[in-house]
């Protein structure tokens, strides 16, 4: 797809939900914000403040109930997806927006949401490194990598690779200048002070701390995400039997 087919306002709609991580959604935000003849909707299941998984309180703008058929969809992470994994009327919303959107779209554990919602299976994706295998088990090809796109699926590492992620999506969107224009304005030029961004180049010592504080939170994940794999099986088997029958 290139701009010449996008003669009408492209619509992306961004979905929030309770204890959201801020900077999943704020750094594709910035880049979104900046892409020409764009219709951005901050949608959540009410108008009521959202607040982040770190105390910032964000406004949606549009209701689910409200919102247009979007051309991209996209889903950030954070520790509020654990309730949104067996959220039902949120999974669909998703599904829906999902089966007509141009791109189906998430960074960092969004992508857990996505394919709880069936919209991974068959493709590849990526998410944040401690939830890569959990994405494995909801029957998603993985890959450690800071962007992956596969066909209208485009999907981000962990947090800080929103901007990449964004910047990707630009691209793919309006072309490769436009989104070096934008890399420019913001001025992304990364040079972190460590090289502990990832678990091949961190330090032995700070890769163990990191992965033992998160241990509990991720056998909590691990097991909700066990229970999302019965009910998909559970679904894809009744949707065998009728086929079957029909």
């Amino acid at each position: 797809m290139t701009v010449k087919e996008l003669v009408s306002s492209l619509s992306i709609g961004i979905i929030l939900f309770p204890n959201v991580t801020q900077l999943d959604f704020t750094g594709p935000y910035e880049v979104f914000a900046k892409l020409p003849n764009v219709q951005l909707y901050l949608l959540a299941e009410t108008l009521e403040p959202i607040q982040s998984d770190r105390g910032l309180t964000f406004l949606p703008d549009t209701t689910f109930a409200q919102a247009p058929a979007l051309d991209v969809l996209f889903v950030p992470g954070g520790s509020g997806i654990n309730a949104k994994m067996e959220d039902q009327k949120f999974l669909d919303f998703l599904k829906t927006q999902g089966k007509q959107a141009r791109y189906v779209t998430a960074v960092c554990t969004g992508s857990l949401l996505l394919a709880a919602a069936g919209l991974l299976q068959g493709y590849r994706a990526t998410t944040h490194w401690r939830s890569l295998d959990l994405l494995e088990m909801l029957g998603v090809e993985t890959v450690s990598e800071r962007v992956v796109i596969d066909r209208n699926r485009i999907t981000g590492g962990g947090v800080t690779a929103g901007i990449d992620f964004g910047l990707a999506l630009a691209a793919e969107l309006f072309g490769e200048a436009i989104a070096q224009a934008i890399q420019l304005g913001i001025e992304y030029n990364p040079q972190p002070p460590f090289k502990s961004g990832s678990p091949q180049t961190a330090p032995v010592a700070v890769l163990a701390h990191v992965t033992a504080a998160s241990q509990n939170v991720q056998e909590i994940r691990r097991q909700i995400v066990q229970r999302v794999v019965t009910q998909l099986q559970t679904a894809n088997t009744s949707k065998a039997v009728e086929n079957l029958s029909s």
